[in-house]
């Protein structure tokens, strides 16, 4: 008995001491994980997050080891390469949205070779460098959502996109931006497998910005979208593996829209094309592309009124360039006249001077009685 008191003391203590290493093991862990922590930053293992803390710069005593940075809801306008000043060599993902950012400068991201995530979402950017990526980087995702300053800074953005400098660039973000026509981008985005472009006020596609060989998955929804045309219809039926979602755009229900009806009927590649519906004509509206019949499909008595005011103020410009062809006809009159005469007499003395030399050339006599007169 004494023998089994004994034991189970030992083995009490045992187990106590090794819930106290463990506990300062886990402490010891913390305050390692911590150390070089940037100050109004939390850091944990190999996350950082400087988040909501009023930074008017990413801070400079980023662990080495980390691997996920957020430094997101900020005040940071500009980021340029003493942004980073020390290199990052784990660091595969950046999230710097929220900070109200306008200027993305040269080679910023130059000691970040291995970043394959950037989010710079909800920001007002109004330049953004060509330079800012080294060539060699490795980028797959950039979230661009709701980041352009206005309308007039977007070909900023959209000429670094054309740069060719992300190769590797998989899946982007254009959502939330004023777009109004999809950019023609995608020559430069040769690995593009993804692309989203929601509530980008977009309201045509333009032929020939879809060539992307390896794109698969294009969004497009809540739009300003009223139809496709026939071009865009069959070149993204050269695509047969693309994905597309086109819902939430106020789709035209006329007779303008019958070839996308017929696609959206035979083809696979929408969807959502279960959600997608008309806006007008009123008779049609709400109803679902697919349940919608050709015979349904009806030019707008509106638009059938301006064709017709169309045609008549054409014939109206006719008459009335006519009727001021024949006043200037009228005033001129005399001139013409005049002219008309110039001209009879001018064909008479050059025809009078042919059938002369006809007549001494089909006369020796008169052609000898010729050369005598000049002698």
């Amino acid at each position: 008995m004494r023998l089994l008191n004994t034991s189970c003391g030992e083995i009490r203590g045992r187990l106590h001491k090794s819930g106290v290493m463990h506990v300062l093991f886990l402490f010891l862990a913390i305050v390692l994980s911590c150390h070089g922590c940037p100050d109004r930053c939390v850091c944990s293992l190999q996350t950082v997050k400087c988040q909501n803390q009023d930074l008017d710069a990413i801070p400079h005593s980023i662990p080495a080891n980390t691997k996920f940075l957020f430094v997101t809801g900020n005040n940071i306008s500009n980021i340029s390469v003493a942004s980073f000043p020390t290199r990052l060599d784990q660091l595969t993902d950046l999230y710097l949205g929220g900070n109200g950012m306008e200027y993305v400068e040269e080679m910023v991201f130059d000691n970040l070779p291995n970043l394959l995530r950037l989010d710079l979402s909800n920001n007002r950017i109004q330049s953004f460098s060509e330079r800012a990526f080294p060539d060699d980087n490795k980028l797959q995702l950039l979230n661009l959502s709701r980041s352009f300053h206005n309308h007039t800074y977007i070909d900023v953005v959209l000429n670094f996109l054309r740069s060719g400098s992300l190769l590797q660039l998989t899946a982007l973000d254009l959502s939330s931006n004023d777009l109004v026509l999809l950019p023609d981008i995608f020559g430069s985005l040769s690995s593009l497998v993804s692309l989203s472009l929601q509530n980008s006020s977009i309201i045509t596609i333009q032929n020939g910005t879809l060539k992307v060989p390896p794109l698969r998955d294009l969004d497009l929804r809540d739009n300003s979208l009223r139809d496709l045309p026939t071009t865009t219809l069959a070149e993204l039926s050269l695509k047969p593996g693309l994905h597309i979602r086109l819902a939430g755009n106020p789709w035209r229900c006329d007779c303008f829209i019958d070839d996308m009806l017929m696609w959206l009927k035979n083809s696979t590649q929408v969807v959502d094309v279960q959600n997608l519906t008309c806006a007008d004509p009123e008779a049609l509206k709400q109803h679902q592309l697919l349940q919608v019949e050709l015979s349904q499909l009806k030019c707008s008595s509106e638009m059938e009124g301006v064709l017709e005011t169309s045609y008549v103020f054409l014939g109206l410009v006719l008459a009335l360039i006519g009727v001021i062809f024949l006043l200037v006809l009228y005033l001129n009159r005399k001139g013409i006249k005049r002219w008309m005469y110039n001209i009879r007499d001018a064909c008479r003395d050059h025809m009078e001077g042919y059938h002369y030399r006809y007549e001494i050339n089909s006369d020796p006599r008169l052609a000898n009685l010729s050369i005598n007169s000049d002698v």
